[in-house]
C-alpha cells in the first residue's frame, strides 16, 4: 500500500499543471522571475543529495514529493534570451555582479548569471572591462558551469551562448576554460544539460571567427574521451566553411583533409559523419576552383582530387577519403 501511495505521489509531482507550479514557486518568495525546471531533473538532483546521508532514514515517495516542494527545487525557470527584460538600474547590478557570482547561495549565482547576461545583451560596452580585459566574469561563469546542481550549470552554459553572441572574438583569449566545460557538458547523459551544452558551441561556431576557433579546436580532436572528440569535430566542421575560399586557402586546404581524414576513423559515429561532411566540403571547394589545386599543364590529371589526396595522405588515408568521397558523388549521380 505504501509503495502504491509513494508511486502515486511521484506520478502527481511529475504532472502539476505548469501555471499551479509557478504559483507555489512565486509563493515562496526565491526571487522575482522563478526558475523553471521539470520535477524529474531536480528529484533526480533531489535523491542524489540524500543518498549519501547515513543518518538519514529512507524517504518514501510521499516524502520525497513533500521535500522537493518544500525545498523549493522542484521549479526552475531557464529564461531564453529573447524573453530577457533589460536591467533597471545597469551601475549597480555591474557593482553588485562578481559578488553575485561568488555567491555561496545558489539562487543569488543564477540571478548573477542571468544579469550577465541582460548586460551582454542590452549594455555590452558597459562590461567589457571586466569580461575581456581582466577576464574575471569568464572565470566566474566556467566555475558556475562545474556546479554540480543543474539549475546552476544550465543558466551558466545558456549564459555563455549570451556572451559568444554578443563578444564575439573578443572572449578568444579567455575561450579555453570555457570550452572544455561546455564540451564536457555536451558529452553527458543528463539530456537537458547536453542539450543546452550543444546550443551553446553552435552559437560559438556562429559568432567566434573560424580563423581564431579552429587552432582552439583542434587539440580536443585528439582528446582521449571519445565523447569530446566527437563534438569537436561536429564544431570543427561548421566552422571551417565559414572561412570561404580565401580562408581555407590561408589555413590550407591540405591540412583541413589531412585532419578530417584522421577523424574518419574516429570510434564514434558522429565523429566519423562529421568527417564525412568535412571532406565532401573541401572537395567541392577543391574541384571548384581550380587555383587551389596544383595543376601541371602537362599531365591535367595530377590536379585531380584524387591525385591530391594521394599526395598529401597516407595510402590507407587517401583510399578513406576517396572512398567516402566518391559513393557520396555516385549518390548524386544516380539521384539526379
Amino acid at each position: 500500500m505504501q509503495e502504491v501511495m509513494s508511486e502515486n505521489a511521484l506520478r502527481d509531482l511529475n504532472t502539476i499543471p505548469g501555471s499551479e507550479k509557478k504559483n507555489e514557486s512565486s509563493s515562496k518568495g526565491g526571487f522575482t522571475k522563478p526558475y523553471i525546471g521539470t520535477a524529474t531533473e531536480n528529484l533526480e538532483e533531489f535523491q542524489k543529495k540524500n543518498s549519501v546521508s547515513l543518518v538519514s532514514p529512507p524517504m518514501n515517495g510521499n516524502e520525497i514529493a513533500n521535500s522537493v516542494l518544500e525545498t523549493g527545487i522542484s521549479e526552475v525557470e531557464y529564461i531564453e534570451s529573447e524573453n530577457l527584460n533589460d536591467l533597471e538600474d545597469v551601475d549597480t547590478s555591474l557593482k553588485t555582479l562578481l559578488a553575485g557570482l561568488e555567491s555561496k547561495d545558489w539562487v543569488s549565482v543564477c540571478e548573477a548569471l542571468n544579469n550577465v547576461r541582460r548586460i551582454s545583451i542590452f549594455h555590452k560596452e558597459a562590461m567589457l572591462d571586466v569580461l575581456v580585459n581582466r577576464g574575471d566574469v569568464i572565470l566566474l561563469v566556467v566555475k558556475s558551469l562545474k556546479n554540480p546542481r543543474s539549475a546552476v550549470c544550465k543558466t551558466a552554459i545558456m549564459t555563455s551562448a549570451d556572451i559568444f553572441n554578443a563578444y564575439n572574438d573578443h572572449i578568444i583569449d579567455s575561450l579555453d576554460p570555457m570550452l572544455l566545460q561546455l564540451l564536457l557538458k555536451s558529452s553527458q547523459d543528463k539530456r537537458f544539460v547536453c542539450e543546452a551544452a550543444e546550443r551553446a558551441l553552435v552559437a560559438m561556431t556562429n559568432w567566434v571567427s573560424p580563423v581564431l576557433l579552429l587552432p582552439k579546436l583542434q587539440p580536443y580532436l585528439k582528446h582521449k574521451n571519445p565523447r569530446i572528440r566527437a563534438k569537436t569535430s561536429t564544431c570543427f566542421c561548421r566552422s571551417v566553411p565559414r572561412l570561404g575560399v580565401d580562408g581555407i586557402k590561408a589555413y590550407g586546404i591540405d591540412k583541413l583533409i589531412q585532419i578530417a581524414a584522421s577523424q574518419l576513423s574516429d570510434q564514434l559515429p558522429e565523429s566519423r559523419e562529421a568527417a564525412r561532411i568535412l571532406l565532401l566540403e573541401l572537395q567541392t571547394v577543391y574541384e571548384k576552383f581550380q587555383d587551389l589545386a596544383p595543376t601541371v599543364s602537362e599531365h591535367p590529371d595530377m590536379g585531380s582530387w584524387e591525385n591530391f589526396c594521394q599526395s598529401k595522405l597516407s595510402p590507407l588515408s587517401a583510399q578513406a577519403v576517396l572512398r567516402v568521397t566518391n559513393i557520396a558523388r555516385e549518390g548524386l549521380v544516380l539521384g539526379s
